[in-house]
């Protein structure tokens, strides 16, 4: 019985986590010898994309009702077309929003925020973060089937190319309770929770007028800008760069603060980063305690020295 997943697409366009999380069911599926089925709501994207990353088959969801997203409706849809006992989702906002209504609707086991390829499938085991990213454990799936969710940057995009085939369902699902009242996009170049490398500010900026400098490293290392909360209360930076516990969580490979003071609650957003970097010029900033590089100085003296460095060394 196939591995199903769903392919998120933005707007049409799939994206890294669309990816990521066809990448992690292949790996569930090389395991279990089986194939991996792809599901996806009005995409405009090619299926080969897809293919790419395992997918054997793609099932195109072709639905006026769900132009509009609705975690009930876009479950229901999921619903109607898996019929497998293991289904992949990744750990973004719609997707986690659609796996537990999911799991309600079939009655399966849900593990959030996955890290690894299971331990074991019978029963399935596996790694997961927990407390709010402070901690990993083991989660075993009990029901009839299990659901999950990949943490984004966590398990990788790995190519492994099949032969596809594509299949197109019209559905006409129900979607009344959906009231769109407004999408904020991000401003930045890069999805923040797609971006290996994540360049981050608090107030130590000391007014949104300095944020050039922030920008410049950040285009230069090819990576999404970030603020803390109180950057973005005052209006220095748009509420879609919060990272923190009531913001974003990212996992970039190389999470760069700069004049961020480091409170708990920011932690809890960025502390699955794989090697943090911070800027300070208060020595005993508590941010140090949880980076593995510190720079104790003067933010308007270091970034812009080390951004014309990096630049020399691009060439």
């Amino acid at each position: 019985m196939a591995v199903f997943v769903y392919a998120e697409n933005i707007n049409g366009v799939y994206k890294k986590a669309a990816f990521e999380a066809v990448s992690y069911a292949k790996a569930i599926a090389d395991q279990a010898g089986d194939t991996v089925t792809a599901i996806s709501v009005n995409p405009t994207d090619s299926s080969d994309l897809l293919y790419k990353y395992g997918a054997s088959n793609v099932i195109n969801v072709k639905d006026e009702g769900l132009k509009n997203f609705s975690a009930k409706a876009f479950a229901q849809a999921v619903s109607e077309l898996a019929d497998g006992n293991t289904i992949v989702f990744p750990h973004t906002t719609d997707a986690s929003s659609i796996a537990p209504m999911l799991a309600v609707m079939k009655n399966y086991s849900l593990i959030t925020n996955v890290l690894e390829a299971p331990e074991s499938l019978s029963p399935f085991q596996v790694k997961r973060k927990a407390f709010s990213g402070k901690g990993f454990m083991h989660a075993k799936a009990e029901g009839s089937g299990v659901i999950i969710t990949v943490s984004q940057n966590a398990f990788g995009v790995k190519e492994s190319a099949v032969a596809g085939s594509e299949e197109v369902k019209n559905l006409s699902v129900a979607n009344e309770d959906t009231k769109v009242i407004s999408h904020e996009q991000s401003s930045g170049k890069l999805d923040l929770k797609e971006a290996e490398v994540v360049v981050s500010a608090g107030r130590g900026m000391k007014g949104p007028e300095n944020w050039g400098m922030v920008e410049d490293l950040a285009n230069i290392l090819g990576a999404a800008t970030a603020c803390s909360k109180p950057v973005s209360d005052i209006g220095w930076r748009p509420h879609t760069e919060h990272v923190g516990q009531t913001g974003k969580a990212i996992s970039p490979n190389l999470y760069i603060a700069i004049g961020i003071s480091g409170a708990i609650q920011h932690l809890a957003g960025v502390n699955s980063s794989k090697t943090i970097v911070v800027i300070n010029n208060d020595a005993e900033a508590p941010f140090f305690k949880s980076a593995d590089y510190g720079v104790v100085g003067d933010a308007f003296q270091i970034i812009p020295a080390l951004t014309e460095k990096i630049k020399a060394i691009k060439g």
